[in-house]
């Protein structure tokens, strides 16, 4: 089972509009994205998203791309950046007996607090340094087995 942790693309800023939709640059560099991770072959079932318009577009984005068919889901709550990591990673801990990837799109510092519960159990630790658009790969060999980082792309490995 894969697991997709993703921090939004880049947005306009707050004094633009408060929504914060993605820029052209965020727009730009999510399809770069998902057009690597389709070469790839990386194919979800679920994308869930925190509800903020960034990260809802990003979502969309990727999921007209790897799946399901422009399908999202907004997460029940528990991705906002200061939330704790408690709610998704019970959530991961189901999902990984399943064989279905699932990919959760969210913001730092949220995400990368999320990496470090996953890899070494610590809710507040820093494993990795994510970017607006850049994707973790988590894997899981069995339930039993611990997650261990598969890899990870942003968006400026891609170039453009």
């Amino acid at each position: 089972m894969r697991l997709y942790l993703v921090q939004h693309g880049d947005a306009v800023p707050e004094t633009e509009s408060p929504d914060r939709p993605l820029s052209g640059k965020g727009r730009k560099d999510v399809g770069r994205i998902a057009a690597f991770l389709a070469r790839s072959n990386v194919r979800v079932a679920r994308v869930l998203h925190s509800g903020k318009t960034r990260a809802r577009d990003t979502a969309l984005l990727l999921s007209q791309t790897l799946g399901p068919s422009g399908v999202v889901e907004e997460a029940a709550g528990g991705l906002a950046p200061g939330d704790s990591t408690d709610a998704l990673f019970a959530a991961a801990e189901g999902w990984s007996q399943g064989t279905l990837d699932v990919m959760v799109v969210g913001h730092q510092p949220f995400m990368g607090r999320m990496v470090a519960r996953l890899i070494g159990g610590v809710p507040d630790g820093t494993l990795v340094q994510f970017q607006p658009g850049s994707v973790v790969c988590m894997e899981r060999a069995s339930p039993d087995a611990g997650w261990m980082i598969a890899w990870m792309v942003r968006p400026e490995l891609l170039g453009g």
